[in-house]
């Protein structure tokens, strides 16, 4: 998967090592010396397919990425999460302002 503006942000250049770790149905990527993964040389973000199996993420499956600079990680969302939660905050705010 290509993330090439996301990793540029976080200062992850091709080689960066990586730890991916499966947490809440989402992937979690940080910055790690010693980490299993890498920054492909072309800028490509690996996903390992036991990490998206975990977090319900089938190949090719759209994906929503979200850089955290300030905490140098990149988070994975399933399409399905994010779905979830829109039709949450639209639920809750369709209900704003009904109780008058």
């Amino acid at each position: 998967m290509s993330a090439q503006p996301l990793l540029r942000a976080l200062g992850w250049p091709p080689h960066h090592r990586l730890d991916i770790h499966p947490r809440d149905g989402m992937l979690v990527i940080r910055s790690a010396s010693d980490g299993r993964q890498q920054v492909g040389s072309r800028g490509a973000l690996p996903l390992p397919a036991n990490a998206r199996h975990m977090c319900r993420i089938e190949s090719g499956q759209p994906v929503l990425l979200a850089a955290i600079v300030a905490h140098d990680l990149l988070v994975v969302h399933p399409v399905s999460t994010v779905v979830r939660l829109l039709a949450d905050l639209q639920t809750h705010l369709a209900g704003v302002g009904n109780d008058r």
